[in-house]
């Protein structure tokens, strides 16, 4: 039988070492979401995957008859089916600029952390260097508020939170000092108890 087949709840194919899998995950979690959540090889598809997903892609959330496959409208589906706890402000004006963050960290963060991961030693040297200086100079806004520029834990952390939790296998270690506001910002991502409850085994030994 197919991973997906004859499911009686939302089934999720994820990376288990996939930042865009795991912010899909902390979503789940923080929702309190029932669902099947299944580990991918991504080396090895199964082959229903290309059937459901035209791209054959992770990760894919599956809901009954709807299928998606880009992890920001994932989130933002599972934030409007599960309404509690809200992870996008109410107003339109705070809900686009909510948006625009999730577009500058895909824009400014997600590409340095792929050119890393693509074990091309000079291309990720260079990408280091500029992840690590944008950390840096994100730091201080963490001392105006308790999360990603807002009073509460929202759909913009979820996209920081995995990246973050990344950083040792990225190789990318901050200065103590100028970064004490973010350092504190990462340990309330990381108590935060969906946080702990969306990590894969391959995530909990990115930090062992």
């Amino acid at each position: 039988m197919g991973v997906v087949a004859k499911r009686s709840s939302m089934t999720f194919l994820s990376d288990a070492a996939d930042h865009y899998s795991h912010r899909v995950r902390i979503v789940l979690a923080e929702k309190g979401v029932t669902v099947d959540i299944h580990d991918i090889d991504p080396d090895n598809m199964p082959e229903e995957l290309a059937d459901l997903n035209p791209y054959n892609s992770l990760p894919t959330l599956v809901d009954r008859e709807l299928v998606l496959y880009e992890p920001n409208i994932m989130m933002e589906y599972l934030d409007e089916r599960f309404p509690h706890p809200p992870l996008l402000p109410v107003y339109p004006v705070a809900r686009a600029q909510s948006r625009l963050w999730m577009h500058r960290i895909e824009r400014d963060w997600c590409g340095l952390v792929e050119t890393i991961m693509s074990g091309k030693v000079k291309e990720a040297e260079k990408a280091r260097k500029e992840l690590t200086d944008s950390l840096v100079a994100t730091a201080p806004i963490f001392t105006e508020m308790p999360f990603f520029m807002s009073e509460e834990f929202s759909i913009v952390d979820c996209c920081v939170a995995p990246i973050l939790w990344r950083l040792p296998v990225l190789g990318i270690e901050l200065p103590e000092k100028q970064c004490k506001p973010l350092t504190q910002y990462m340990e309330r991502l990381f108590d935060r108890e969906s946080f702990q409850a969306s990590l894969s085994e391959a995530e909990r030994e990115m930090r062992d």
